[in-house]
């Protein structure tokens, strides 16, 4: 496979008058149109943005951007029902994924080609939703602290010989929901939660702020290993701030779980939405995203492993290293995850 230039993938972004990056407009503003397709993103702009102008660029249909948080562009659908100008709901993580599927605000895509390009475990079996990148929430370690040779699995990381050392976000995440609904998939709810009671007893401090967050606590020597999203270590690794790579240069990548089942990965993804008034171009828009040159220009861009098996790993995230990945179906996050959001609060994690 050649690889695609990311300077020439991004080099409309002068054309922004195909694009029109909007807040929360009225629906009014949107009018339906043969050669239109309206999209509500949970990814924020510069993550999308290129893609979507080399999409006009390359068909002629225009993208109207709607950006703003997972869960209350969720709630927007909901609420505007068949009103709703929206044809695309683009989201991270399969838990809120199922949500929208579950909360009725998707329809099916019927596309082959996505169902050829997209591998089972990374798409709603009844095809209302697609993964489009994937990232691995895996183990990171101080490097003077902690040595490859002390982790194993995720297991382990109750053990006591962790006491006062682990950072990590809070059970309110949905990053976390689905570690521990992934767990509970494979070992049970029994042994999950015991693990998880573990865990909070290995905290070094109350979960607080985000992943980022976690890395700088880390390499600040408030702990000695957290569990994060691959990419937020990619982004400090390849920042152009000294402090930032100065942070990501404490830390290394240990990928849990080789000798069974694998390290946790999830997704961002994207569906069709139940009152699409431009479905045709609703889906040529999710088969872009999932050709070979929007997949590599979104890893290269946004540190995320491709969804498309065939597309080669770029540089940035091979740095980090090979590993197997949990090819648990990530339907089943979403099944699983009242499951884990009763199961953490029992634990009493916070």
């Amino acid at each position: 496979m050649s690889k695609v230039s990311l300077g020439k993938f991004v080099s409309s972004i002068g054309a922004l008058a195909a694009i029109s990056v909007v807040s929360l407009l009225p629906t009014s503003v949107f009018a339906e149109e043969s050669g239109l397709v309206n999209v509500y993103s949970a990814r924020k702009e510069a993550l999308i943005k290129p893609m979507l102008e080399r999409f006009t660029e390359e068909t002629g249909i225009t993208v109207n951007l709607v950006t703003g948080k997972a869960d209350a562009l969720l709630k927007r659908l909901e609420v505007e029902g068949s009103a709703s100008p929206a044809d695309l709901f683009v989201t991270v993580d399969a838990g809120r994924l199922h949500r929208a599927k579950e909360a009725g605000v998707l329809q099916v895509a019927g596309s082959e080609k996505l169902n050829q390009a997209i591998p089972n475990s990374l798409r709603d079996a009844d095809g209302y939703w697609y993964g489009m990148s994937q990232r691995a929430r895996t183990i990171f370690y101080v490097k003077d602290k902690v040595t490859p040779a002390e982790l194993s699995t995720y297991e382990d990381l109750a053990d006591p010989k962790w006491k006062g050392r682990i950072c990590v976000r809070s059970s309110s995440n949905i990053y976390n929901q689905s570690l521990v609904a992934s767990m509970i998939d494979a070992i049970g709810v029994e042994k999950t939660e015991a693990w998880a009671k573990g865990l909070v007893k290995n905290f070094a401090k109350p979960p607080s702020g985000g992943d980022t967050d976690q890395l700088k606590a880390a390499a600040a020597g408030v702990c000695d290993l957290t569990l994060v999203n691959t990419y937020y270590f990619g982004r400090l690794l390849n920042s152009k701030d000294e402090e930032k790579q100065a942070i990501a240069a404490k830390l290394s990548a240990f990928w849990p779980n080789q000798s069974d089942r694998g390290v946790h990965m999830n997704v961002s993804g994207v569906g069709v939405t139940k009152h699409a008034r431009n479905v045709d171009n609703a889906i040529k828009l999710m088969e872009f995203m999932a050709s070979e040159p929007s997949q590599l220009w979104y890893a290269e861009v946004n540190n995320e492993y491709p969804a498309v098996s065939e597309v080669k790993v770029p540089d940035n995230l091979a740095s980090m290293g090979e590993f197997k990945a949990d090819d648990i179906v990530l339907s089943k996050l979403g099944d699983n995850n009242r499951a884990a959001v009763e199961l953490m609060d029992r634990a009493g994690w916070k």
